[in-house]
C-alpha cells in the first residue's frame, strides 16, 4: 500500500500545529475559562490536538481533538473527547470558500434537554497565524443555530 500524500485540506490543518492559549469568556465571571493546547501533526495528513484547564469547580480536564481531511468523503473528519464526559463527538465538515472557517458538524447530548441528543456546530475560524477562534453552536427546535461557547486563541511564542 502506497503512503498518502497530503493534498491541500491537510496543509489547511498544519497551520493548527504548535503551542496555544486559550480563554472562554462567560456572562458569568466565574465561569470564565482559560487553559493551554498543543497540536502536533501526525504524517502531515492529521492534527491531534490535546487541550488543558480546569473546569468551573476546580477540577483539572483535559480535552482531545483529532481532524484530517477524507478525499473519499470530501469532508475533513475527526474526533473530540473530555475528561469530563463520556461521550465521544464525530466531526464530519468543510471549509468556506475564503479558506479560513472550517465548519464541523456533530450531534450529542443536548446542554438542555436530559437523555436527548441535539445537532451541533463548531467552527475553527484563522484569523491571522497566531490568532484563532472557535465556536460552537447548538441547532434550537426553530432550526436556528445557537452560540453557546466561544473561545480564543493565541499563539505561543
Amino acid at each position: 500500500m502506497e503512503s498518502a500524500k497530503p493534498q491541500k485540506e491537510h496543509e489547511w490543518l498544519q497551520q493548527l500545529v504548535g503551542d496555544w492559549r486559550f480563554e472562554a469568556p462567560s456572562k458569568d465571571p466565574d465561569c470564565n475559562h482559560t487553559g493551554t493546547e498543543t497540536v502536533r501533526s501526525i504524517g502531515g495528513l492529521w492534527i491531534q490536538a490535546e487541550g488543558r484547564s480546569q473546569m468551573p469547580d476546580g477540577q483539572p480536564s483535559v480535552m482531545m481533538l483529532t481532524l484530517g481531511y477524507d478525499p473519499q468523503k470530501e469532508k475533513f473528519v475527526g474526533t473530540w473527547l473530555g475528561s469530563m464526559m463520556t461521550y465521544l463527538w464525530v466531526y464530519e465538515g468543510s471549509l468556506d470558500p475564503t479558506g479560513k472557517i472550517l465548519s464541523l458538524d456533530t450531534e450529542g447530548p443536548s446542554c438542555t434537554e436530559e437523555g436527548k441528543m441535539a445537532k451541533y456546530r463548531e467552527v475553527i475560524e484563522i484569523k491571522d497565524p497566531d490568532h484563532r477562534v472557535f465556536t460552537s453552536s447548538v441547532s434550537g427546535a426553530d432550526g436556528k443555530w445557537q452560540t453557546i461557547m466561544t473561545a480564543k486563541y493565541t499563539r505561543v511564542k
